[in-house]
């Protein structure tokens, strides 16, 4: 059996269960990807498809260049009951699976849950993330990202320790952070801080594949003129110190970044690399203009940002014309072909496919 035929045979249960026994597509549990890579310096792009007419672009650009890829959505963009997106954890997954299906896919993906929140301690926070979690393995998630970095650094442990449960029962992959998300003003994670929460993790029975860390990044768009300042010495040594534990860093907030950047990443240990907002802003400026100028006025009337428009306008967004569905994937394609080469993901799939091989 080839190593793609054991990745195929493989597909995780939950997949299975919406898919059927009789598609094949390359579906796979993160915690195989991050394993393979974990000394390839190579990033994995994870892409938030707020707006899913980007997705099959994306995956054209990872099918030509032999790229594994991810597809994501955190607890704000698509919670149980849909968060900002409108797009629930069965409905996401399941229009992944679908683009995967209809372009008939060859390159292993993944379908991730980004930034699982809980903001504070209270059970109402912590039940709501622990459901959401059940409906994403339900849904086909096989990979899952726990972000409690809002709370000290006791307390985050604690919540991370037990939401993991359920993931560490099916031995999905498993992102774990520590260190809020804040740009270049906020705490940054120190070595200390990261080994100390791994070791916890790993002496509770966890074992992340990956770390996300307060390097001084910072989510959304970057506004012109301002300087990207993400320290990349800390997180290698980060990197080095978290290691032995099989885990590396996934680092969130590159939309804004320069290209020429990113690519060093990889050097420091960087195996995941979150994209976002760059979709969105790919979709927004190939949208029928006057979709467009009313998702812009609802946004300043409502003091909103542009985001929070896309469950408003989901529907209108949904059933635009083949031509505008068309431009935003050929824009979608090029926009990804340059971040998976710079993340010197190009062959990725062919390092993880000579993982199962060897499973």
């Amino acid at each position: 059996m080839s190593g793609y035929d054991k990745l195929i045979s493989m597909i995780p249960e939950n997949v299975r269960n919406i898919v059927g026994n009789d598609i094949d597509i390359p579906a796979v549990n993160s915690r195989h990807v991050f394993d393979a890579l974990l000394d390839q310096r190579m990033i994995i792009m994870a892409c938030n498809a707020r707006i899913p007419h980007v997705i099959p672009g994306i995956m054209k650009a990872a099918e030509e260049l032999n790229s594994v890829i991810g597809f994501e959505l955190a607890k704000s963009e698509g919670g149980v009951n849909g968060g900002y997106t409108g797009q629930t954890p069965a409905l996401y997954a399941q229009t992944v699976f679908q683009y995967a299906q209809e372009l008939n896919l060859k390159v292993p993906f993944f379908v991730h849950a980004d930034h699982t929140s809980v903001k504070n301690t209270s059970q109402e926070e912590f039940d709501s993330s622990a459901e959401l979690i059940q409906e994403q393995i339900k849904a086909g998630y096989t990979s899952f990202a726990i972000d409690a970095s809002h709370n000290p650094l006791p307390e985050n442990t604690e919540i991370t320790k037990k939401l993991a449960i359920p993931i560490t029962e099916h031995e999905f992959g498993l992102e774990v952070e520590v260190g809020e998300i804040a740009g270049a003003l906020g705490k940054l994670t120190t070595v200390d801080e990261a080994l100390g929460y791994i070791q916890e993790l790993v002496d509770a029975g966890h074992s992340p594949n990956l770390l996300a860390i307060s390097n001084g990044s910072k989510h959304g768009n970057y506004s012109e003129g301002e300087e990207v300042h993400i320290d990349l010495e800390r997180t290698g040594d980060i990197f080095t110190a978290i290691r032995p534990y099989g885990v590396s860093i996934a680092q969130h907030g590159i939309t804004g970044t320069p290209l020429n950047l990113i690519g060093k990443f990889a050097d420091y240990g960087i195996r995941k690399g979150n994209v976002g907002t760059n979709w969105q802003n790919i979709a927004h400026k190939e949208l029928p203009t006057d979709l467009f100028e009313k998702i812009q006025k609802w946004s300043k009337d409502n003091d909103q940002p542009i985001k929070k428009a896309t469950v408003v306008f989901k529907q209108e967004i949904d059933s635009i014309d083949e031509k505008f569905k068309n431009a935003i994937k050929e824009e979608a394609y090029v926009s990804a072909k340059e971040y998976i080469r710079a993340f010197r993901a190009d062959g990725s799939a062919q390092k993880v496919i000579e993982y199962y091989d060897s499973l």
